[in-house]
């Protein structure tokens, strides 16, 4: 078939970034090259600090801000996301880590990591389960955030005030951070004012952006080269300052993650979390920036560019990465209009760290430290965490028991408390049938209320929901309430099942034992407002045939198919109407029809 316009070649479709240079043009271009610019400029100094939080070497940030962003941006179904390192990413990473204390063998840890995630994500993609992310609520990633914020700022207090890393590896972060607290014989005032000036330069910089409209000036590049200049120039790593040490001036070279299969059990439950994690970062900001700047997103695509950026990335001594909410943000606020800003800033981040990584080795890690004292304050969206708070018990106990998680148990597992809430909290309500009766008094047929009086011969209810085996204890229970309604005179129940939906064995074996029963007490019982596809389950179980003329189907007129079935019910009553039928004294037509 030849392609058209509305069906792009199967390369465009799964290369959106190959897509949008259709039309592609001078204004376009420059409008990429510039947030691509101004992207690398905050990318360059948070992918080392990222790094950091993850407990490797700042370069391998860099390599995973350089591949990752860059194969990400071709597969983004997000015109303005950018992948790479990220905060909450990388403090999962830390946490599933904690074990390893040798530093090569962490590296490769961590690639093997990255390598995992990506597989976990392309499965995903696969079996095309991204849509499952609808019934992970946003309170996961709100409880998730606030739990992270804590422990980065715990993890970095030491290198922002030049505390000494102290207690088993193996021991909970919390001990950890106790014991070096407590054990590693106080502060070091030089990397002190290190650090804490960098979070000061970082506010006044700040606040000087929003005095004067400056938006997009890279005040964390700023803090960061200046520091690096102060402590070459008073020669502060002499005095107990650690910096950073030697970045290689060179790109990552391709070479095989290592795969040592113990290795790769012992990091598969970390590596789903943080599988799920980052779909769950990219998935929400991608819709967020949908929302500013209109465009059609597709969730499993998205999936697919997570999961081949961690894939790709192994391959090349990357970390696992995902969309991140800071740079996204800036890209888009710098005027990106197509993921060809982000493989701009890739291509900024290679070219620095070529022409700059000599002059990197002086950058104070307090520095780095206060950047991200200052990142995870932000992280935390506060208005947002009490509003969850506060809103539902179902969203608050998600964000606590997340928070909470996150905190006192690990990184990892507190993401998979989120999601199995999540899915625990939401199946009882997908369950929630509805059964409403109507009235067939006052010659309307509509909802009955209190003080409408019940007809004693028909009966007309109607059920609403999933009618599936997550209903059946709703389902029972709706199923013996009309039963009790069933008195002496009653001859005909009319169900009306328009808003039934999605019927599987379950819901269908306790339909047809209903009839069974109430037939066995020579009661008619008539199914309408049946649609095309519920019928088709319902003569393939034989229910049909057992219902035969009983069975009335939703017509697409106004004549529907309830009004129908209840003319049909007075049929079968040979005209023995009760003193309040609507039909004495009227005609067969006499029935008006409300619902």
């Amino acid at each position: 078939m030849t392609p058209t316009s509305e069906s792009p070649p199967a390369l465009l479709r799964w290369v959106p970034a190959l897509e949008s240079l259709r039309g592609y043009g001078w204004t376009t271009a420059r409008a990429d090259f510039l947030a691509g610019v101004t992207v690398t400029a905050v990318a360059v100094p948070q992918a080392m600090a990222y790094a950091m939080v993850a407990g490797l070497p700042p370069v391998y940030g860099l390599y995973t801000a350089i591949v990752m962003t860059a194969v990400g941006a071709l597969f983004n179904a997000s015109r303005q996301l950018v992948n790479g390192p990220t905060n909450a990413i990388s403090i999962a990473v830390l946490s599933v880590l904690a074990g390893i204390v040798e530093p090569d063998a962490r590296v490769q840890a961590a690639i093997a990591l990255s390598l995992w995630v990506g597989v976990i994500q392309l499965g995903i993609t696969l079996f095309r389960l991204g849509d499952l992310e609808r019934y992970i609520s946003h309170s996961v990633i709100v409880g998730f955030t606030a739990g992270a914020s804590a422990l980065l700022a715990l993890d970095q207090l030491k290198n922002l005030v030049g505390l000494k890393a102290i207690g088993d590896a193996h021991a909970h972060f919390l001990v950890r951070f106790y014991r070096s607290l407590t054990e590693s014989g106080g502060i070091q005032l030089e990397t002190a004012a290190v650090g804490i000036g960098s979070i000061a330069l970082v506010l006044v910089l700040r606040a000087l952006k929003r005095r004067f409209d400056v938006r997009l000036a890279p005040e964390l590049l700023a803090v960061v080269i200046l520091m690096a200049v102060l402590t070459a120039w008073l020669e502060l790593d002499k005095h107990g300052v650690a910096v950073v040490g030697e970045i290689p001036g060179r790109l990552p070279a391709f070479g095989r993650p290592a795969l040592a299969l113990e290795q790769l059990r012992e990091l598969g439950t970390g590596a789903l979390a943080i599988a799920v994690l980052g779909l769950l970062e990219a998935i929400s900001m991608s819709k967020a920036l949908a929302a500013i700047h209109p465009q059609k997103l597709a969730m499993n695509q998205q999936c697919l560019s997570e999961g081949l950026a961690n894939l790709v990335g192994s391959f090349f001594q990357c970390m696992p990465g995902s969309g991140s909410l800071t740079r996204s943000a800036i890209n888009q606020q710098a005027g990106a209009l197509t993921q060809w800003s982000g493989v701009i800033s890739a291509l900024g981040v290679a070219l620095t760290m070529l022409a700059f990584a000599p002059y990197a080795r002086f950058i104070p890690r307090a520095a780095l430290a206060g950047i991200l004292m200052v990142t995870a304050w932000n992280m935390v969206d506060w208005r947002a965490l009490f509003y969850h708070l506060r809103t539902t018990r179902f969203d608050a106990a998600i964000v606590s028991a997340t928070a909470l998680a996150a905190v006192g148990i690990s990184i990892e597992f507190c993401v998979l408390i989120g999601v199995f809430m999540s899915f625990m909290l939401t199946v009882p309500r997908a369950g929630q049938m509805l059964l409403s009766e109507f009235s067939l008094t006052g010659g309307n047929l509509r909802e009955r209320l209190p003080e409408d009086a019940p007809c004693p011969r028909i009966l007309v209810f109607g059920l609403e929901g999933e009618m599936f085996f997550g209903a059946s204890t709703a389902l029972e229970s709706h199923f013996a309430e009309m039963e009790s309604r069933i008195g002496p005179d009653t001859r005909v129940l009319v169900l009306r099942l328009k808003r039934a939906r999605n019927p599987d064995a379950v819901g269908l074996t306790l339909l047809e034992d209903f009839l069974k029963r109430v037939e066995a007490r020579g009661v008619h019982v008539l199914l309408c407002g049946v649609r095309a596809e519920f019928a088709d389950k319902l003569e393939r179980t034989g229910i049909s045939a057992r219902l035969g003329e009983r069975l009335f189907l939703e017509q697409p007129v106004r004549l529907t198919s309830t009004l129908l079935a209840v003319r049909h019910a007075y049929a079968l009553l040979d005209g023995k109407t009760c003193s309040i039928c609507p039909r004495t004294g009227g005609t067969a037509s006499s029935l008006a029809y409300e619902i």
